[in-house]
């Protein structure tokens, strides 16, 4: 049975990941104003959102596929695979887990669609182990009970430089956000069950503030998935994202530490300078 592993493109993996897995991404939009763009790369990168929100002081947006749209890309799989296994960024984030639900009962049993229940690289790592479950040779009913019961596993967390979108897209109230400025405060961001929550702050200048969550979270987690760790950032400093790498190859063991850029969907509510340690854990 040959099987094609697909994701939204919210999953944020590099072009070399995509192309070595055959992984087939499907682009979510990007709202510009009055118009609409595919994600992903295809039509609006993150450095076009920077550049909107910077020129216009208001927030883009992101929306997903209908349910026809998820059936179109499907069928385009379906026509060269026998089956195919679809992977959604968080039902509690977005539409788009119920419209490729949906999509997907209309082919009698061949498309898998998966709640990730993460976004961005913590999908990401799902998609990936997928795939070496796949060279494995595992079976697509193996596969998808096999990620469902890895998705509480996956430390999805990040750290923003600033609190400005997350206040433009009303997560933020406006006292907090004053708050944050004057105390030079950074919150940690974390995903439990599909939501996304503040789980502490940190103080000081965003270089201390990285350190000490990637120590924290070498402190937190003692047994883990060593295949792959990400770094995923929307366009942090090539010094600050290089410390975050020296600091998390001296506390963890990771075979493979990957730099990752955030996508759109990441880059329009948590803004520029954002940077995660994205990994599974035991």
């Amino acid at each position: 049975m040959k099987i094609k592993i697909t994701s939204d493109s919210t999953c944020d993996l590099n072009k070399d990941q995509v192309i070595n897995n055959d992984i087939g991404i499907i682009p979510l939009y990007v709202i510009l104003g009055d118009k609409s763009y595919f994600d992903n790369g295809v039509d609006v990168t993150p450095l076009n959102v920077f550049d909107y929100i910077n020129q216009t002081k208001q927030l883009p947006h992101t929306a997903a596929l209908s349910e026809d749209e998820y059936a179109e890309h499907f069928e385009k799989y379906l026509a060269d695979y026998d089956e195919v296994i679809h992977f959604n960024i968080s039902s509690k984030a977005s539409l788009t887990h119920e419209s490729a639900k949906k999509a997907a009962a209309r082919f009698n049993g061949k498309v898998h669609v998966i709640d990730s229940q993460h976004l961005s690289t913590g999908q990401g790592l799902l998609v990936l182990k997928a795939c070496d479950m796949l060279k494995e040779g595992k079976t697509a009913t193996e596969i998808v009970s096999a990620i469902n019961g890895l998705r509480g596993k996956v430390n999805t967390s990040f750290v923003p430089d600033s609190l400005d979108n997350l206040h433009k897209g009303g997560r933020c109230s406006l006292a907090a956000l004053m708050g944050a400025k004057i105390l030079k405060l950074h919150p940690m961001i974390d995903m439990k069950d599909g939501k996304l929550y503040a789980k502490k702050k940190y103080m000081g200048n965003i270089d201390r503030c990285l350190k000490q969550y990637v120590t924290e979270l070498s402190q937190s987690y003692h047994y883990y998935d060593k295949t792959r760790c990400f770094i995923t950032h929307s366009h942090c400093s090539p010094e600050t994202v290089e410390k975050v790498k020296e600091l998390v190859n001296s506390l963890f063991s990771f075979d493979e530490v990957v730099e990752t850029y955030a996508g759109c969907t990441v880059s329009v509510h948590c803004g520029q300078g954002t940077l995660g340690v994205l990994f599974i854990h035991d």
